[in-house]
Parts: structure tokens; sequence; C-alpha cells
């Protein structure tokens, strides 16, 4: 038989697809495996490069894999799906991740080690729970709206929240202020969850060294600086700031043709969670920065002159994502850059 060069792997919950190839791109052979089976059949291949695509538990698999002293390459699925042929089923998808894995200009996605996924284990459980809190604060909202009692929205004003329920002069029925009593208590359970895992990336912030470099940038805070260690691939992975900021989705869309160029919204294509931060972080910044006047002459201060407030906040947090490259590769930390004489 044919030597296999390239593995094309279609991960599944309990059947696996594999579509293997030579190193001309030849068929060399198709197979449907159990999930107890794979990591006995890859133990028995020669040493070859194997493809998944990035989904859930490619990092697992790839980890194993990697063990038995095969390459693995994770690929992101929208870049898969040029390659599948009319039909879409498992073989259809394995064999369009082999042909993917072959061009030379592909774009990979980092393996994930154990702790790294561990670590990033905390922030979709933080953002998990503030999402509850956020659809529990707004079904009190809703309750209460329906009999004339309305409160501002935001966590900032669950106080004003919490007393139109408690007035004893209120209207409300007894059915429903016991009713609301269980989504307050719910929430306010919550609010100290959220509360002991923000204490605890404020530990991790302080005592780690790449997280204490980057909350030296201003609009980085623990959050922020914990969750770009735990989430980002090695820097490495990006030659420059602009790439980094390309895969945080903070750059422009672009449609350009013709030797036009034309440039749209921002792309959104990226780890959104750090993205996320970056933004609150950038407007958070701009806020505070038009309640005390700028300097003059400084890059902010000239964008909020001329330019909506949105975009001047996207800008900057594309600023500061390429300013977080510059001081993960270059290992330094964040220094003021000069304001320029008016």
């Amino acid at each position: 038989m044919t030597e296999v060069s390239t593995i094309g792997l279609d991960l599944a919950k309990s059947v696996f697809q594999v579509h293997g190839a030579d190193a001309s791109g030849a068929v060399v052979f198709r197979k449907t495996l159990r999930r107890a089976r794979v990591l006995e059949f890859f133990r028995d291949l020669p040493r070859c490069f194997v493809a998944m695509e990035a989904c859930g538990g490619a990092h697992h698999w790839a980890r194993e894999i990697g063990r038995l002293g095969h390459e693995v390459r994770l690929i992101p699925p929208i870049y898969v799906k040029p390659f599948v042929k009319r039909q879409k089923n498992d073989a259809s998808d394995a064999e369009a991740i082999c042909e993917a894995a072959q061009r030379p200009t592909m774009r990979f996605v980092a393996v994930k080690s154990e702790s790294a996924q561990a670590s990033a284990a905390i922030f979709r459980t933080r953002d998990l729970l503030v999402r509850q809190r956020t659809q529990l604060i707004n079904a009190v909202r809703g309750q209460l709206t329906e009999y004339g009692l309305v409160a501002a929205k935001g966590t900032a004003n669950l106080p004003r929240l919490l007393a139109l329920v408690d007035e004893p002069g209120s209207d409300l029925p007894q059915a429903t202020r016991a009713m609301l009593d269980v989504l307050i208590g719910m929430v306010m359970m919550l609010a100290e969850q959220i509360s002991a895992l923000d204490r605890e990336i404020a530990r991790r912030a302080k005592e780690e060294d790449m997280p204490s470099r980057l909350m030296t940038i201003p609009g980085v805070g623990p959050i922020t600086a914990t969750a770009i260690a735990a989430l980002a691939p090695p820097v490495e992975t990006f030659h420059k700031g602009r790439d980094f900021a390309a895969w945080l989705g903070l750059t422009p869309v672009q449609r350009s043709t013709g030797g036009r160029q034309k440039l749209g919204a921002t792309s959104k294509m990226g780890e959104r969670t750090i993205r996320r931060l970056l933004i609150i972080g950038a407007a958070a910044l701009v806020r505070q920065t038009s309640r005390r006047e700028p300097p003059p002459g400084s890059w902010l201060a000239r964008m909020l002159a001329r330019k909506p407030r949105m975009l001047v906040i996207t800008a900057l947090a594309n600023k500061m994502a390429r300013t977080v490259w510059a001081l993960l590769a270059h290992n330094e930390v964040y220094r003021a850059p000069a304001v320029a004489a008016t």
C-alpha cells in the first residue's frame, strides 16, 4: 500500500471519519472508526501529518494523537468549507480537511495544553454567570414594568430594583412579590460567585509576570490581562501587532476589487472574549479622557475631535491590541509616548 502522508480526521461524538492521502494528494484509504479505536488506529500508523477542524474536543485529540508521534494541526472550520465537494457528509468533510491541510498557505490554530484550557475555563464560567445574572435582572425589570414600576438598565441600578420590590406602599401582589424574591435571591447568589471569580482573576494577575506587565497598558485591567494570558496563542504565532489585532477581529472587512480599496465595518472574526474586554477597556478610557480633557496634540485628542465616539473606541482597542503584542514580543512594560508639542 502507498505510504500515507496526510490524514484528514473528521471528529464526532461516536463515529469518526478518516481520509488518508499520499504526498501527491491521491487517496490512500477512507475509514470509519468508533471512538474507542481512534488512538489504536493512529498508534499503528507510521508518523504522518494529521489535520482536524478546530472544534469541540479537537485540542484533546490533537494532544493525544501528538503523543503517538504524529504532527497534528488544527484548521479553522471556515477554511475547510471551500474544499467540500457538493454533498456534505462525514466522508466529504474528512476529505476536505485533508485537502485543506495540504495547501501551502493554509493557516492553522495552535494546539492548547491542558493547563491553558483550564485557565480559560474561568473566563468561560464568568461569562456564563454574567449572562445569567443579566437575564435574571431583566426578568425582574420586566415583571415590575407590568405593575408600572420602572428602573433603569444595568447592574448599577440593581439597588433601585430591590427598593421597588421591598417598597411597602407598592401594589405588588403577594404572589408576584414572592416570585421576585426568588429571582433576586438568584441574582445575589450569582453576584457573589462572580465576585469570587474576580478575586481569583485579580490574584493571578498580581502573581504572574505576563498579566502584571500587560496591566501597565492604560485600559487593560486584571480581567483583560489574565484573559490574554490564558486565551491568546503564543506571541510567536503572529509576525506583527497588526496580525494579532486581525486575529481578534478588530480590523475592518475588506471588499476591495479592481485595485480600488474599500473597507467595511469591523470584522469581529476572532477571539471574542479578548476583543470584548479590549473594547470595554477602550470605552472606559475614552470616557475618562473625555471628562478630564485629553492632552492637546495626543492621538486620542485628535481622534475625538474629528471621528465618531464608537469609531474612536474601536480604533483605540485596535491600538491596545498592537501594544499588547509589542509588550509580549519584546518582554517589556508599557511606556507612555511623548505628546507632540502644539
